[in-house]
Formats: structure tokens, C-alpha cells, sequence
């Protein structure tokens, strides 16, 4: 019997990781397409024997951070049993992106520990409620944190959608006097040509072009917050990845890691770390 369940659990494991490889490779592919259409003399060198390795790193690295991520959502359902407790040091809120949970934030977690910061805290970002509702819970949390903690502000680190959350926040909810620093990982600034193939209703705020990124690209900077926006040219799921950029804040730019990585990949974790460190 136990034979039998492992050789199951084992099966669904490898059709798991090649169906996840796929469709990062799909992803990927779409990018090149649509960046070889911009700029044609990309097609010359395709086939170039240092191009396809960095491509197949790229791939392969991503497929594993997508396969550890799915892996551990169901942790993200637990309540966490480590909570801040360092009074009067300022807190460090983690917002994952669409379709996580907060598990996904476990590498990155114990990259900060290790670094010094001792209140971290994270909170599940449904993808199936709208933006307003998942930036009440994220100011919810703030409040939490500052009055249990005695600060009067808190750092907010967001990644893919839960950058857009913290932006909301910050921008157009009246968050900034209540945050300090804002540290944004490979969000779609501006929108991602891949969100239609997206099916949950949040996912619909990211389209180019919709209402709700015109108003918060519009609004004003917070003058009382200190963004740092880290981005990399190699991102499969903001496309093209021009709009992960934003026009204001500090620019981090990275290459050769995708969407997913930019929650694991050394190079990322130390940019956080550096701008929340200038914070400390």
C-alpha cells in the first residue's frame, strides 16, 4: 500500500513540475514574441549558444520557484506561530502577489531574520475580492502593528500584486503618513498584456489601460514615503516588462531572474535588505 501511494504522489509530482514547466515556457515565449515584433534584430541572434543558456537557466529557475511556492500555499493557511514582538522597532508587513498566499514569503523571511529585523509579518491577499477590500485589510494590519508594537510607522514590502495594494495604500487610501519605506518587487505599474488570460476579478485592475491604474499612476507621489522599486528585464508575467518601471522612487533593475525569483534570488533579497537597512 505505501508502495502504491508513493509511486501516486510521485507521478502527480513530475506531470506537476511539466506542466508547470510549460506553461512558464509559454509565458516566456509570449515575451519574445512580442519583443522580437519591437524590435526585430532580436530575431539574429536567437539561436546564439550563450542566448539559449541564459534562457534555459531563466526557465528552469523559475519552474522551481513556482513548483516551491504552490508547495507550500497550504502552509499559508495556518495562522503564523511567530509574531512581532520587538517593541518599538519598526515592522516590516510582507503582501504577496495574485494567486499566493502568505507562504510564499517563507525564503524571504528568514533572509530578513537572519539580516537583523525581528518584527516581520505577513496576511493573505485573496485574489478573488477587489482591490479597495484587500487595501482596507493591508491598513487593518498597519494599525495593528504600529499600536501593538508602539511605532508610529511600518515598512511595507509588496510583490507583484501586493505591490499595486501597497501603492493603493500609500497613494489614494491615505496610508502614507502611517509608512515609512515601500520596497516594490516586479509589479505591473502599468498593467500586463498577459492579465486576460487571468481569471480572478482582481486580476481585471491590470489590464493596460484600466480605470483603476490611471488613477493611481496619476495620483501624487507621498512625499512622506521612501519607495524603492526593484524590477527585472527578465520578468515572464509583467509584459513587456517596461511596465514594471515607475517614473518616481529609486529604480533597482535586475536581469536573468523571473517574476517568481525576485522573492528568492540573492541579488533581490540584498536590494531589500539594503533599502530597508537605510531605513534602520
Amino acid at each position: 500500500m505505501w508502495c502504491f501511494w508513493s509511486t501516486l504522489l510521485l507521478t502527480l509530482f513530475i506531470i506537476f513540475g511539466v506542466v508547470n514547466l510549460l506553461i512558464v515556457i509559454l509565458t516566456y515565449s509570449m515575451c519574445w514574441y512580442e519583443y522580437a515584433n519591437a524590435d526585430p534584430q532580436m530575431i539574429e541572434g536567437r539561436f546564439h549558444g550563450k542566448k539559449l543558456r541564459m534562457a534555459a537557466s531563466v526557465i528552469l529557475q523559475e519552474t522551481f520557484f513556482n513548483m516551491l511556492t504552490i508547495m507550500t500555499m497550504p502552509l499559508g493557511l495556518l495562522n503564523p506561530r511567530r509574531h512581532p514582538q520587538q517593541r518599538g522597532e519598526t515592522p516590516v508587513l510582507l503582501l504577496h502577489g495574485l494567486f499566493n498566499n502568505q507562504a510564499s514569503w517563507f525564503w524571504f523571511k528568514a533572509f530578513l531574520r537572519r539580516q537583523g529585523f525581528h518584527n516581520i509579518a505577513t496576511i493573505n491577499i485573496s485574489s478573488w475580492h477587489n482591490e479597495e477590500v484587500l487595501t482596507e485589510l493591508v491598513a487593518k494590519k498597519v494599525d495593528e502593528l504600529r499600536h501593538y508594537l508602539g511605532v508610529d510607522k511600518v515598512h511595507l514590502v509588496g510583490h507583484s500584486m501586493g505591490g499595486i495594494i501597497a501603492r493603493n495604500y500609500i497613494q489614494l487610501r491615505g496610508g502614507a503618513n502611517k509608512v515609512d519605506r515601500c520596497v516594490i518587487l516586479g509589479s505591473p505599474h502599468l498593467g500586463s498584456k498577459l492579465t486576460p488570460f487571468a481569471f480572478a476579478p482582481l486580476s481585471k485592475v491590470l489590464v493596460p489601460g484600466s480605470d483603476f491604474l490611471r488613477r493611481l499612476n496619476s495620483a501624487p507621489k507621498p512625499e512622506a514615503v521612501t519607495l524603492t522599486n526593484v524590477y527585472t528585464l527578465h520578468d515572464n508575467m509583467v509584459l513587456p516588462n517596461a511596465n514594471s518601471r515607475l517614473p518616481w522612487g529609486t529604480a533597482i533593475e535586475l536581469n536573468n531572474i523571473g517574476h517568481t525569483g525576485l522573492i528568492y534570488r540573492q541579488r533581490a533579497l540584498a536590494a531589500v535588505r539594503a533599502a530597508l537597512r537605510e531605513a534602520s
